[in-house]
């Protein structure tokens, strides 16, 4: 996950949110899905991505990659924490938990998603739900909830 391509990203759009506020994208590996900081709103989306094991350097595809933001404001000053869930090899014994790598399409799409996220839950606006989809992958085998980070933390949208 190359986290300047989202920060970049995330900066031009947040440019527009509200003249004479500033925001800014951090990477958090601790943030816990569903369980908000107080003042903190929480929006989960569900992108595609692809992984790479570590150890054997299988790569596959995923569209069951679930990404946690936090946002909050407090006067002018925004904050977005970021985590995306991790998936495992199946083919490997113990192996790590790898971080997705996010097409910049998907990255695209999600922080427009996620800018209409902080207009509704921070500033209020009525918007309504449009969820723009992310682009998918081609995936041949079926999602594997136990090599999951989102299905182990019960947050994927897997059926």
């Amino acid at each position: 996950m190359a986290a300047p391509e989202w920060v970049l990203e995330f900066q031009h759009r947040a440019k527009n949110l509200k003249e004479g506020h500033s925001w800014k994208l951090e990477f958090d590996e601790n943030i816990v899905p569903n369980q908000p900081n107080l003042g903190w709103k929480q929006y989960i989306r569900n992108t595609s991505a692809r992984f790479q094991c570590s150890k054997c350097r299988r790569s596959w595809p995923s569209n069951r990659v679930m990404v946690v933001f936090h946002m909050c404001l407090r006067g002018t000053q925004g904050t977005v924490k970021v985590r995306c869930m991790r998936q495992n090899c199946k083919n490997c014994s113990d192996a790590p938990m790898e971080k997705p790598s996010v097409t910049p399409e998907n990255i695209v799409i999600l922080m427009e998603n996620l800018m209409e996220k902080i207009r509704i839950k921070c500033y209020n606006e009525d918007l309504g739900e449009r969820n723009r989809p992310p682009r998918r992958l081609n995936v041949e085998s079926p999602h594997e909830p136990a090599h999951c980070e989102g299905c182990i933390l019960g947050i994927c949208t897997r059926s």
